[in-house]
């Protein structure tokens, strides 16, 4: 059933909480993209459509691609679009069902986040160690309602420009607002 799919956010922050840059990743992080690809094939991944429209190849492949716009008319080939938040988080989690998926993931930008982060189970940070200039930045979390359950450090070079860690955080159930 639908309920029971987890919804996680993934997402790649700076200490400054930066998360984008003119629509770019401010940052190229080999290993972490690696991460990504293998946590979110045969998931749904919900996004919105500066995201969809930064993605070198659309769709991402091996995942339904479900694109939020404010634009009800916007078209995204290879893409499902919805003009609502929930409409678009009911249907990731109705094909994740469908599929036999446990996760949907929301994969960005900014916005997407802010919407997505007072229903999510589960969020896959990575922190990177620099503080770039960018126009996207991640929300702030409270800490008394996530708890990390696993950590896995990378050092910058071989494709990472900077150092940075993988996080996942589970919601800590006392805390959360549904």
């Amino acid at each position: 059933m639908p309920g029971s799919v987890k919804l996680c956010l993934i997402a790649a922050r700076a200490r400054n909480g930066v998360i984008g840059s003119d629509g770019q990743l401010p940052w190229r992080l080999k290993s972490d993209l690696a991460f990504f690809k293998k946590i979110t094939l045969g998931c749904p991944i919900l996004m919105g459509r500066k995201t969809w429209e930064s993605l070198p190849f659309k769709p991402l492949k091996g995942r339904e691609n479900i694109v939020m716009t404010r634009d009800w008319a916007y078209a995204a080939e290879g893409a499902r679009v919805y003009s609502s938040f929930p409409a678009a988080v009911n249907s990731a989690r109705a094909v994740a069902s469908r599929d036999g998926a446990d996760k949907v993931f929301l994969i960005g930008g900014e916005a997407i986040y802010r919407l997505g982060l007072p229903l999510a189970d589960r969020l896959y940070l990575t922190d990177v160690e620099a503080e770039p200039e960018g126009d996207a930045h991640f929300p702030q979390l409270d800490p008394d309602q996530w708890e990390e359950t696993s950590a896995e450090r990378f050092e910058a070079g071989d494709g990472n420009d900077f150092a940075f860690t993988i996080r996942q955080m589970d919601r800590e159930h006392a805390y959360a607002s549904r």
